[in-house]
């Protein structure tokens, strides 16, 4: 099986679990705060969309909301493939964070089409070129995709884990309190 082939396989077994995980997500998850402090995605003073955002990131970093980690992984595809394969001008200040959950969600499915769409044009011997990162670093073409992949299922498994969080908080309030109580 050739190198493209490999990485063309585990993005779309991981991004097929990533759209199951988010499947039904409607704005009250997209929005919801499990705890204080969170960095999330909301207006600013001047009604432009943003996610927070502080570079570096302080210490400890702040809990994220499912909001946050979609915008995330769409906005991260996006400036990725931009780098990597295209005209290298978009910058994540560039990009105005979706005002609700439909918005984010075809977001992440155009940042994947794009990447994916870079894969597959390239060829094995190409795997090895090297490509610019959007701080300034050279990866190898490779190592982009193999990125987005592992980035899908860390997130990925962190919003399934906080929407999972979620139902089970709603149906303890539902039923007035934990089983056996």
């Amino acid at each position: 099986m050739s190198r493209v082939t490999l990485l063309l396989t585990q993005m779309d077994d991981v991004y097929e679990r990533l759209s199951t995980r988010l499947r039904g997500l409607g704005d009250a998850e997209y929005f919801w705060q499990p705890t204080g402090d969170c960095w999330t995605v909301h207006q600013d003073r001047s009604g432009r969309w943003v996610t927070d955002y502080e570079a570096p990131d302080p210490e400890p970093p702040p809990f994220t909301t499912i909001g946050w980690r979609l915008v995330h992984l769409g906005d991260c595809k996006l400036v990725y493939h931009d780098w990597a394969f295209g005209p290298r001008t978009l910058t994540f200040p560039d990009l105005e964070a979706p005002s609700h959950a439909a918005e984010a969600l075809a977001r992440l499915d155009q940042g994947q089409a794009l990447l994916r769409e870079d894969l597959a044009t390239l060829g094995d011997e190409e795997m090895d070129r090297p490509v610019l990162t959007n701080w300034g670093d050279t990866w190898p073409a490779w190592r982009i995709f193999w990125t987005m992949i592992d980035h899908d299922a860390h997130h990925g498994g962190e919003i399934g884990c906080l929407r999972d969080l979620l139902a089970a908080t709603d149906r303890l309030r539902r039923d007035d309190g934990p089983p056996g109580r």
